[in-house]
């Protein structure tokens, strides 16, 4: 068989990812499969076992991440793809599962179809990529690349007061491969888009181009507690009115520097949380995003100056942490142009993109040449129980992926 001919069984990657999706299941379809829970131990014993049906020499580290290597004719560092299986509290079939799955589904077929390449091909899921459960997020492939430390990682407490390092013994994933020292010949990650762009456009494959910096910060105003009914409102010292002005604020700041700037107030927590009692404290998570990395150090800067002020003027404290920070990333051309390459030759209309979410392919970027392949997202949602990709757009970003990681592997 031609490689050129070769083809992915959609049919077959779709029951996996309906598979995996039991592991953590909620209802109306979507799924809940926090970091290193019983659910994640579920979904991973799931996936390594895929991974030894297919004849793949398995490698767990120290992080717990997960690498399945098929040989190649010669020995050198492998070609890799993949992604993570862990999820947000509501979340879909398909965000890093794709990537996982199809990686697999590549390697299946290249097994059926007796071809063998040059260069190992291995395919991976990282560990705690979304940060839902632990921060910062793309943990596992930090640590990983090498671009985070291992001892910092593990001793990371999660939203739970529970720790990485338990976490991963507990559910039998501390791993004794080392961190740090793993070399890739290139990296390629599938995934959806997690937006509108793809769909709205009519386009069935992205050439992601890069992926925008990330700034996450937790803010903590403390204020007096009083009651609601005798307190004056100029003798008040609100934590909620100062998370309130600081929500505004943020969706005004993205406005004015328009562009690619977007910010989120993603959580806000308040004390004692009580209809008739005024709130001493108020705990908010912040992220920024932006592809510039000057405009996005400019965007932090007029943040933390907004913090002092709102502070001052309601005479409450304030404290703030980095919950997590990246720069932008630029993926590399010749990857890129051979997804779009591929993409054309199988006939899939592309486009080049950024991505507007962070994922693991960021962190191998400075090591090796990396790039991703987009599909649509039905509506644009993720991170949702609704989270829909459409069987054609599955195969076809399959199909690309199948050709681009031939071609790198040789």
């Amino acid at each position: 068989m031609k490689t050129t001919s070769l083809r992915i069984d959609t049919a077959r990657l779709n029951r996996r990812l309906g598979e995996l999706g039991k592991r953590g299941a909620l209802a109306g379809g979507g799924v809940c499969r926090l970091a290193l829970t019983d659910e994640d131990r579920a979904g991973r014993e799931l996936v390594v076992g895929w991974m030894r049906e297919l004849g793949l020499e398995v490698a767990i580290d120290r992080i717990g991440n997960v690498i399945g290597i098929r040989k190649g004719s010669q020995d050198g560092p492998p070609v890799v793809t993949g992604s993570h299986i862990d999820t947000v509290a509501t979340g879909g079939l398909y965000d890093g599962n794709l990537g996982v799955l199809g990686g697999l589904e590549v390697i299946a077929r290249l097994n059926e179809a007796g071809i063998a390449t040059e260069k190992p091909l291995a395919v991976g899921f990282f560990t705690n990529e979304e940060g839902a459960r632990f921060a910062p997020d793309m943990m596992g492939s930090g640590v990983h690349q090498g671009s985070m430390s291992l001892e910092q990682m593990l001793s990371t407490v999660g939203i739970d007061g529970c720790t990485v390092v338990d976490e991963l013994e507990r559910i039998g994933y501390a791993g004794d491969v080392p961190c740090g020292n793993f070399e890739a010949q290139a990296y390629l990650e599938l995934h959806i888009e997690q937006g509108p762009v793809l769909e709205q456009e009519g386009t069935v494959i992205g050439a992601v181009t890069g992926v925008q910096g990330i700034s996450w910060t937790e803010v903590l105003f403390t204020g007096t507690s009083n009651h609601a009914g005798t307190t004056p409102m100029s003798m008040r010292c609100d934590a909620g009115h100062a998370a309130a002005e600081l929500t505004t604020f943020v969706r005004g700041l993205t406005r004015e520097m328009g562009g690619a700037q977007v910010g989120t107030v993603g959580s806000i927590r308040l004390e004692p949380d009580l209809i008739n009692v005024i709130a001493s404290k108020a705990k908010l998570t912040i992220d920024l995003r932006n592809t510039d990395a000057r405009k996005l150090v400019a965007a932090e800067q007029r943040f933390y100056a907004f913090l002092e002020e709102i502070a001052g003027k309601e005479g409450v404290q304030v404290e703030h942490r980095s919950l997590a920070r990246s720069e932008p990333v630029d993926f590399h051309e010749e990857v890129i142009a051979r997804v779009e390459s591929h993409a054309q030759d199988l006939g899939h209309p592309v486009r080049r993109l950024p991505s507007g979410a962070g994922h693991d392919a960021q962190m191998f970027a400075p090591n090796c040449p990396s790039g991703m392949i987009f599909v649509p997202s039905a509506k644009g949602v993720s991170h949702n129980v609704r989270e829909f990709t459409e069987a054609e757009h599955i195969e076809a970003g399959g199909n690309v992926l199948l050709q681009t990681l031939l071609e790198l592997a040789g």
